[in-house]
């Protein structure tokens, strides 16, 4: 007869059935948890690139209330040297958006002979709306603007203006007068900016005065 400690040795340890299960719990497990995984870190990516998104929409906004705020009653000149261009003006050709004369551009580089004025203008290219504006507000023939895109995923930018009699007309100056020889600006502008994925924002900008 056997001793007790050798019989007891030889049932001692895992048989491989139980070795089975026990790898298939793990399995098991390590798939939840790998999944789980998964969808935080996809969260978290999809969280990163809404936060992006909100970014590049609230930064494009200031941009936007900024110009629009800030034109001023300034006439300049067109790249031919005639006198007279509008400080705002909307372009029926579809060719830009608006263009205006705005005020307050800083100068942090404090470079020399530049003034606080700019001349820029706005345009929808396929669905990216574009920032433009020259480095003089009196620029020549062949300047080129420079660009940055401001906003993407831009399906459509309406644009109204409140004039003096305090009426939204959709085109500046008013079709229905002639263009104003003082610089007149609309009392504030109405943008309406239709998103492929906010939808429709509105708001309206009052124009310092």
């Amino acid at each position: 007869m056997r001793p007790v400690t050798e019989r007891r040795r030889r049932h001692a340890g895992f048989t491989l059935l139980e070795l089975l299960v026990a790898m298939a719990i793990f399995a098991v497990i390590g798939a939840m948890a790998l999944g789980g995984l998964n969808a935080v870190v996809d969260q978290g990516g999809i969280a990163g690139v809404q936060m992006a998104r909100l970014a590049e929409l609230q930064r494009a906004m200031r941009v936007l209330t900024a110009d629009l705020g800030g034109i001023q009653p300034r006439f300049v000149r067109d790249e031919l040297g005639t006198a007279g261009e509008l400080p705002l003006v909307t372009d029926g050709r579809g060719e830009f958006l608006l263009r205006l004369t705005r005020g307050g551009w800083s100068n942090p580089s404090r470079a020399p002979y530049r003034g606080t004025l700019q001349r820029l203008q706005y345009r929808l290219q396929d669905d990216v709306l574009i920032r433009e504006y020259w480095t003089v507000t009196d620029r020549v023939l062949g300047e080129k603007p420079r660009q940055e895109e401001l906003l993407t995923g831009v399906e459509r930018l309406e644009l109204s203006y409140l004039d003096q009699g305090r009426e939204w007309v959709t085109q500046w100056p008013p079709p229905s007068r002639s263009a104003p020889g003082n610089g007149e600006r609309p009392r504030a502008i109405r943008l309406k900016l239709t998103l492929e994925d906010f939808g429709v924002i509105e708001r309206v900008v009052e124009v310092v005065q």
